[in-house]
Parts: C-alpha cells; structure tokens; sequence
C-alpha cells in the first residue's frame, strides 16, 4: 500500500530525531570518564606537588624471615652439600620458593624448588643445565598463582648427573640400622622421595624471564631474546602481566666495564616492556633507565622515569599511547626553596650557638623556612641546576593510587664495597594526575 508523502516525511523525521539522539549519548558517554583507566595515557594532565611526605613503604617486595620448615628440610633430609639460601613465600603463604646453591656451583647461579607451608618439598622448578640469577627479582604473581624468575644456561654443567630416586626401604637385618631403624650416624635425615629436576625446559645464553605454578609445574621460558638479558620485572596488580627492563649483552658488558674502572656497583640500564602471560611482548621506549618501572593500581598503565622526567604507558587496548610527564622546571624551583629552606635552617642553629651579642644581631632575622618561590613571588629567572646542591634525577617511583604518582630523587653512588654507598638529598613529591577535558564534537 503506497504511503502518502506526508506520512514519509513523518517516519524520516523520526528516523533522523533518533539518529541525533543516539549519536549525542555516544558523545555524552565518551566524555564522561568514570574512572583513570579510561583515559589514555595521551590525554593526562599532571599538577606537581614538591617535597611532600614520603608514601607508605612498599610491602610487597619486602625482605621475609627464611621459612623454618624449609630449612629443617635442607637440615635434616637433603644432602649436605644442597645449601639454602633464602625462602620467598607467595602472597597467601601456601607455596615457599626455596632459592639454594650446590657446592660447587659458580657464584650468583642459583637452584629453584617448590614447597608447600608445611616444608613439604613438591617440585623442582630449574633443571641441572639452569641456573636462575638474581635471585632478589623474583616476583610472585599478586594473586599466588605464578611465580616469575630469570634463568640462563648453567656454567658449570654437571659431569655425570644422577637420576634421583626415592630413598631403598630400611635394611631390618640389623647390619646398617639399629632396631628402630634409624639411619647411620652422619647420614642425612630422608623425609620421602626427593622430585627429579625437570627436563625438556629450553634454556638460553642470556637471562630470560620464567614462570612457574604455584605448585611447582607448568615451568616455560617467559621470553625467548637471546642476546637480551632481562634483569628486572614486576607483576601487574592483576596478575596478568609484567613490566620488565631488559638491555643487550654487550650493553651489560660496557656498563659494567665503566663502573668496575671507578669502583662502582654496578647499576644495569635498560628499557622497558609489558610481556603477558602468553609471552607477547612489547618494548615500550628505545630509552634506557636505572628506575624500576611502577604499574597503576588498575593495571592499566606502566610509569618510567628518565632522568628528570616521567614517561606513563598504556598496557591496555590495541591502540595504546603514550605521554611525557617533563619536571625539570618544577624540580628546579622546588630545589631552589629547598636549598634555600636548608640555609635558613642552617643559619639559625648556628645563631644559637653564638654569644649574646651575635644572638641579639641575629633578633632580627626570621627562623621561618623559606616559603617555596613561585613566579607570583617574583623568580622570573629559572636558577641553575649547577648551583642546587639537591637537584637530583629520579631514582625511584611508586603508583598508591591510579591519579598519584610518588617520584624521589637523590644523589645515588653505590660502591663494590657497601660501607662507601652515598644517597644524599632523598627527597619526594608527586603529580596528581586528571583527564584533559574531551575536545567539542564536530558540529
């Protein structure tokens, strides 16, 4: 049945009105941001708030007492040469990674086994021809499901390595054991079958990253760079990735020659990637750094710090942007007023010390500390960064809340011997992070 023109004008009119309907609540609900982790790292405003109080310390990566049982494990029912050297329990404290040496092993190379809080060994984790390094990197997954480790090809391989067995049933004939069977003197203590090692795990000439089960299974090779060696890494709050830092072989090999000449520690360089759980990688910046990388509390950002700037990262979307967060203005000025601060302060005791009279020509004087200069107060001039003793780059961040970030920076030198270590000027502050407002949509 033919419609009348006026009954189509109708029906194209609410078409239309709809259509403008639906495309204003697109609109509305792009600039509505509900949360940080729907702002792209692009579109971040920052505030900076010099010398604030340092944050709470982090917990996470904080030194623990070596777990009792384990080491009653390695007392009293490994042989005597399988030496422990520390325990690093998951976040629910139901699996101990126990990190271990063999006599003979080349210094910094190490041996991983699993164990459950009773001390009950469940699996070995490296294989004979691995050995895992550094071992204060490694990092439980927050939510205790995977632990990550870096290994390499083991130096010293073994020669004639033993299957391990489960220990022969106790000899009743009385000829080696007395009549409640105990062992001979001086033998180890056996508590049941000890796990063979692992076979078939790929092992390379560099360090890679490795995951491994809580129980001790499903132990893969992370990252598959060889040339790359991969020395830091940190767990995103929800478990789903890492943010590493990563240099080449030859780069480690200069950097150490360079500090080895002067005496130094040292410090690798390296530049920062996101790699998931099923090893997809990406390298975040072709600029290297000392700071270890911080992640968002959403999980939805990485932050790095170059010198006196810092970088924030999308880890999300498959579009992800990227924004420099530049501080050296700031840092200056806020140096100034502190060093100012520090003067004042300096001044004033030593006004205290003096006689009456220096006392009485100093009445004068204010005690207050310098209020922080601002361009209303009259600094038209940036001051020279020569001339600030606590103008130091970035040495470290840390991310409490998805629009705070915390950012210290100190005169770091760290010596190979650890009594000549110097950190001098640590102080803090922070950016307070918004979401630029959203451009007007196109008319």
């Amino acid at each position: 049945m033919p419609i009348s023109k006026q009954a189509f004008i109708g029906v194209l009119a609410l078409s239309l009105l709809a259509s403008c309907g639906g495309d204003k609540g697109a609109a509305n609900s792009s600039t509505g941001v509900t949360a940080m982790r729907e702002v792209p790292a692009v579109r971040l405003n920052f505030r900076y708030e010099g010398d604030v109080p340092a944050p709470q310390a982090d917990q996470q990566n904080a030194p623990e007492d070596r777990n009792q049982a384990v080491q009653a494990d390695f007392d009293n029912g490994r042989p005597q040469d399988e030496l422990l050297d520390k325990t690093i329990s998951s976040p629910n404290k139901q699996s101990v990674l126990a990190v271990w040496h063999r006599a003979g092993d080349a210094d910094g190379e190490f041996r991983l086994d699993m164990y459950d809080a009773a001390g009950h060994m469940q699996k070995r984790i490296t294989p004979d021809t691995m050995s895992a390094k550094f071992p204060d990197t490694v990092r439980w997954s927050p939510d205790s499901s995977t632990v990550a480790f870096v290994a390499c090809i083991r130096t010293i391989a073994p020669s004639n390595p033993q299957p391990v067995t489960a220990p022969p049933p106790p000899d009743v004939s009385g000829s080696t054991t007395d009549a409640n069977n105990a062992p001979p003197s001086g033998a180890p203590v056996q508590t049941g079958p000890t796990p063979a090692a692992p076979t078939g795990i790929l092992a390379f000439r560099t360090e890679q990253i490795y995951t491994a089960n809580a129980d001790g299974s499903g132990v893969k090779a992370l990252t598959e760079n060889e040339g790359l060696k991969y020395f830091y890494y940190v767990w995103s709050p929800d478990s789903s990735m890492l943010a590493a830092l990563a240099t080449t072989r030859r780069e480690w090999q200069v950097q150490d020659l360079a500090t080895s000449g002067k005496g130094e520690e040292m410090v690798p360089y390296g530049r920062p990637r996101i790699i998931e759980k099923n090893g997809r990688e990406r390298r975040l910046d072709d600029a290297a750094t000392q700071v270890q990388p911080v992640w968002s509390p959403d999980s939805a950002k990485v932050a790095v710090a170059y010198g006196n700037q810092i970088r924030v990262y999308d880890a999300l979307g498959t579009t992800p942007t990227q924004a420099a967060v530049p501080l050296r203005n700031q840092l200056l000025i806020s140096s100034q007023a502190f060093d100012e601060q520090q003067k004042t302060l300096l001044n004033a005791a030593n006004a205290n010390t003096s006689d009456a009279n220096a006392n009485a020509s100093a009445s004068g004087n204010s005690n207050a500390p310098a209020a922080t200069p601002t361009p209303s107060q009259g600094l038209s001039v940036l001051p020279d960064e020569k001339t600030l003793v606590s103008y130091n780059p970035i040495v470290a961040l840390q991310w409490p809340q998805d629009d705070v970030i915390y950012l210290e920076t100190a005169y770091v030198k760290r010596m190979k011997n650890a009594a000549d270590n110097v950190t001098s000027f640590a102080r803090w502050h922070r950016v307070i992070l918004s979401a630029q407002p959203a451009s007007p949509a196109n008319k």
